[in-house]
């Protein structure tokens, strides 16, 4: 317990799902924690209400994550709130599982705005306010889908593909600032939004997993937590499957 008293952390996309469990379990460790949201304010509100209820401290920021000028006040807002910001989760972001004939400009900009270019302008900002001594600490919330090849998902495991990417790059670009970048990559995870108990594809997935079920989000957030800890200050630049032996 405690391993991260004392740091803040923002956490994109934290009104469900990975995001939300993330949020609760880095807060359980004494983390100050920003919920990012956009359109769930009752799921965002819900997160922050669970973690002061079990003695953490949280607020909720909406922020439409694709906008700098909605960054720029998402980052105002929690600096009023907690003076610093030390650790950010890039969690958010979108999906569509279509064959490339249905791919239209439309998805393919929305998945890659959401996905790709909020992760780099979130980071633009996270840039302003890590404290300069000591560093700062970034962790991107990619897919198994960017190193697995999964049909119908061209435009998805492409923007994956991008986040690794950027995780390796600015892993190298960063470190002489002390900041450190790391790529967690879910397998199938049960979530609100990815609703796949009892159909057939929860019947492929747990044929082609090694534990025989699927993903939950504490087994994404345990990691997470791992990451955003002092006992991973040697690791950078790295992309982590967590999924299960999904392949």
């Amino acid at each position: 317990m405690n391993k991260l008293n004392n740091k803040v952390a923002l956490v994109t996309g934290a009104s469900k799902g990975i995001g939300a469990e993330i949020a609760k379990s880095i807060a359980a460790e004494g983390a100050k924690v920003i919920v990012n949201y956009f359109f769930d304010d009752i799921g965002a509100n819900k997160t922050v209400k669970y973690i002061t209820e079990n003695g953490g401290n949280a607020i909720a920021v909406k922020a439409n994550i694709t906008k700098l000028s909605d960054i720029k006040n998402l980052f105002n807002k929690s600096i009023e709130s907690y003076g610093k910001i030390d650790l950010l989760i890039n969690n958010a972001g979108v999906y569509s599982f279509e064959p490339v004939e249905s791919v239209t400009e439309e998805e393919y900009h929305r998945q890659f705005d959401h996905n790709v270019l909020s992760v780099i302008l979130t980071i633009q900002e996270a840039l302003k306010y890590f404290d300069s001594r000591v560093g700062g600490n970034i962790i991107n919330i990619s897919s198994v889908a960017s190193v697995k090849a999964t049909p119908m998902s061209i435009v998805y495991s492409a923007t994956k593909s991008a986040v690794d990417s950027i995780t390796k790059t600015l892993a190298k670009e960063l470190g002489s600032r002390n900041i450190r970048i790391n790529s967690i990559l879910p397998g199938p995870t049960q979530t609100e939004g990815n609703q796949i108990i009892g159909t057939e594809m929860e019947d492929y997935i747990i044929s082609n997993t090694s534990f025989g079920r699927i993903g939950q989000p504490k087994d994404i957030a345990s990691l997470a937590v791992f990451l955003a800890s002092e006992e991973s200050s040697w690791i950078t630049g790295q992309q982590i499957v967590v999924s299960g032996g999904f392949d």
